[in-house]
């Protein structure tokens, strides 16, 4: 048995049907010459059998405690029901990039099974271009960004040659009794609380620190004489068409960039390539809602997680925090939006850095999944989420990815575009992720949010070339895809 940590636990006990706690992944790959779909399918089936055996994150499935009165715990899986983990669907005529957007959404919108392993995958064809896609989905308690990039690490190869895979073995499946569940969550409580004793003079010392802020710091300007900094994030936001509560069912777009010109963007204009990224996605919901009851006054607040994952670590479990940051929207130039948020952003992470090394991501769960759960239904029917300004209207993430093309069943990985999570009052997630020279922006919607997710891919290429034109080093601009 494995216990969940207390943030895995979050993200199953919050799962509703109207806000689906899973992130997930589309992949276009290029068929090696000769090679059919059907072919391409097979392999990838034959493959997968082995493949769980160098992760095993993929045979864990949760082992519920009596009366659910804390987290469940993972235990081993000895048969996976590969027709439910590894699926086959052909799209339409004409199979444009569209139709696959729209295909990927409405499999995100379907929760995942809980009495089996939490992730499945869609290998789909029926594309104009003669490409195949992969679709992959797994629940957000097994893992973060930063792990989702290690499992892609064990799912795909560096190379068109698969590497050499165990053969597939039978192992003896856990049934713990309910002595054995019991005993295992008390264990586990008890560590917590001794852990959160322990620390808490740490804490106490961090946050003294955060509130007085490090001796001697200056805090910038923002445009306009308004003070800038830390203290621009900490704000509601303003309502917005995205502020709302959600419904389950789910919209997806995607655009790629190539990392060099958005790189070149950065060293321009001084930023760091995450500057850029906000930047961007800005400038997108500036000119989406312009056409969606106009931008507010006030500037749009993005939540963003920041990983706790210490250098070497390779677990697969959530370690990763929230921040907040300002994106500035109510600035319409594009350059003095990009300072702006340059020093936002820049304050944030100081934050953060400071703050990492206290901020738990294990804690004592006895009684959390029953309230936890009951919040989480209470918060969508109240109507919370209408009478109060936002926290924030947007959740971007910024995830490093791989920096090599990889390969499955032989075939070349094209296109790595990532999905996640919105939830009431946060209709819109951009998650974004790098991959072999480009980067790739996933937009995950609330369908009664955002009725057309293309239409922020459409507003992200705009923002991309309207910042272009108004940078001192012009870069050459690869096709986006």
């Amino acid at each position: 048995m494995k216990s969940l940590s207390g943030v895995d636990g979050v993200f199953l006990h919050l799962e509703t049907a109207q806000t689906p706690m899973h992130v997930a992944s589309l992949h276009l790959f290029d068929l090696p010459a000769g090679v059919t779909a059907g072919d391409f399918l097979a392999e990838v089936r034959r493959q997968m059998r082995r493949r769980v055996r160098i992760a095993p994150v993929l045979t864990r499935k949760l082992a519920p405690m009596p009366l659910q009165f804390a987290n469940p715990v993972w235990v081993e899986e000895d048969r996976l029901e590969w027709a439910y983990h590894v699926q086959h669907i052909t799209l339409e005529p004409p199979g444009t990039q569209a139709q696959l957007e729209e295909l990927a959404g409405r499999l995100h919108s379907e929760l995942l099974d809980r009495h089996r392993p939490l992730w499945r995958m869609a290998v789909i064809d029926g594309l104009a271009s003669g490409q195949v896609a992969y679709y992959f989905q797994i629940h957000h308690a097994v893992l973060d960004g930063q792990a989702g990039v290690l499992l892609a690490q064990a799912l795909f190869d560096v190379t068109p040659k698969p590497r050499a895979l165990p053969r597939a073995r039978a192992t003896a499946v856990e049934h713990p009794g309910v002595v054995e569940l019991a005993a295992a969550a008390l264990r586990h409580d008890a560590a917590q609380y001794v852990k959160l004793l322990r620390h808490l003079p740490d804490v106490a010392r961090t946050l003294a620190g955060l509130i007085g802020g490090p001796p001697g710091a200056k805090k910038p300007d923002a445009p306009g004489g308004k003070p800038g900094g830390l203290g621009q994030n900490f704000s509601f936001g303003p309502k917005t068409a995205l502020n709302v509560p959600v419904t389950g069912e789910r919209g997806f777009a995607a655009v790629t960039l190539p990392l060099v010109a958005l790189k070149a963007l950065a060293e321009a204009h001084e930023a760091k390539l995450n500057d850029i990224v906000l930047a961007l996605c800005g400038g997108a919901l500036r000119r989406y809602l312009a056409a969606h009851g106009g931008v507010p006054d006030k500037p749009l607040i993005a939540t963003m997680p920041i990983s706790l994952r210490a250098s070497g670590n390779t677990d697969f479990s959530v370690q990763a925090t929230l921040s907040l940051v300002n994106l500035n929207t109510h600035i319409a130039d594009p350059v003095q939006r990009l300072r702006a948020i340059r020093d936002a952003a820049g304050a944030m992470k100081s934050l953060a850095r400071r703050a990492r090394g206290v901020i738990p991501t294990d804690f004592p769960s006895l009684g959390t999944p029953w309230l936890l759960h009951g919040l989480a239904e209470l918060y969508a029917r109240s109507g919370i989420v209408d009478a109060m300004p936002p926290f924030a209207n947007v959740v971007i993430s910024n995830v490093p990815g791989p920096a090599v093309p990889l390969y499955a069943a032989g075939a070349r990985m094209t296109a790595y575009w990532p999905l996640s999570i919105v939830e009431h009052g946060v209709g819109l997630n951009i998650t974004v992720m790098s991959y072999a020279g480009n980067m790739g922006f996933g937009f995950t919607t609330a369908r009664n949010a955002v009725p057309d997710a293309r239409e922020l891919s459409i507003a992200l290429l705009a923002a991309f070339d309207e910042l272009l034109a108004r940078s001192p080093r012009r870069t050459p601009r690869a096709t986006p895809r």
